[in-house]
């Protein structure tokens, strides 16, 4: 096993990647993801998502057990209903991040045992912070509100720690200032977090191990291969750590500049059916490595 450097594990990031620019997974693309399927590799899924939240056209793929998810923090398996890998926020800082948060003009939710919680004031607000309707869609649909989320995190600690917290700054001139300012903070109170965004007024805060390169290797360990027998598809900077770490990483032409200086092969963009391209001509062996 040492030596085969065979693709054994494709991991595809889904906006921008996999899916088009209108959410959508192309024809052309499912049926590449068949074939390689066909060919006994695994397709798995990853995501800022939680497993329930990500597109049923990509979800309710007969061949897909595994998924990447919540950027990281956690590899889960449906076939046992289980997760193979976390990495978490404790919950008590978890709560200190969020009263650091209750000092600025932003709305904030967090994931926890997969699923999305939020309090309910700031979900009322959601139009004025959201920047389309597929993140308003987002947070009014996959967020459970509670009377404030504080509370019922502390409420509740036999239901663990904090997978994921999230924030938008309002949707207004500023915003950005804002964002920096909490990333900055941040930095100072928080060492162990990471920080990343989705989009230009958004915030995403997970525990610093918990990227998508990280939650590729410890998969691709579980299942007895290495990085080397991995192909991984990104094109944002959360995608980044998994396109340095994968033996064949694929960045889409609509990819971030740092991650197409990190990958070892660029494809067509998401609405020109890169995925497939990219999946095609590995299973044909053209793509370099």
């Amino acid at each position: 096993m040492e030596n085969d450097q065979r693709i054994r594990i494709i991991a595809l990031d889904l906006d921008g990647t996999l899916l088009d620019s209108q959410k959508r997974l192309s024809e052309a693309n499912r049926a590449a993801l068949v074939a390689a399927a066909k060919a006994g590799i695994q397709i798995v899924p990853t995501t800022g998502r939680f497993f329930g939240m990500m597109p049923p056209a990509v979800r309710d793929l007969p061949f897909v057990r595994y998924a990447i998810t919540i950027n990281g923090a956690q590899v889960y398996d449906r076939q046992t209903d289980a997760a193979i890998v976390r990495e978490e926020i404790p919950l008590g800082m978890a709560l200190e991040l969020m009263r650091m948060l209750d000092g600025y003009d932003v709305i904030y939710d967090c994931y926890r045992s997969n699923w999305g919680w939020m309090t309910a004031s700031l979900q009322e607000k959601a139009e004025a912070y959201a920047t389309d309707a597929h993140y308003l869609k987002m947070i009014r649909e996959f967020r459970r509100p509670v009377a404030d989320l504080k509370a019922h995190l502390e409420s509740t600690p036999a239901e663990g720690d904090v997978q994921k917290v999230m924030l938008f700054a309002r949707n207004a001139a500023g915003a950005e200032a804002v964002t920096q300012a909490i990333s900055d903070e941040t930095a100072k109170r928080f060492p162990s977090i990471k920080v990343t965004a989705s989009t230009w007024n958004n915030l995403e805060f997970n525990i610093a191990s918990a990227h998508k390169g990280n939650a590729l290797k410890r998969f691709a360990e579980h299942l007895g291969f290495t990085l080397d027998n991995c192909m991984a598809f990104g094109d944002g900077m959360n995608d980044l750590t998994m396109i340095e770490a994968a033996g064949l990483g694929v960045a889409m032409a609509n990819a971030h500049p740092r991650v197409l200086a990190a990958a070892k092969s660029v494809t067509l963009s998401n609405d020109e059916n890169g995925v497939a391209i990219a999946i095609e001509k590995m299973l044909a062996g053209a793509v370099a490595r």
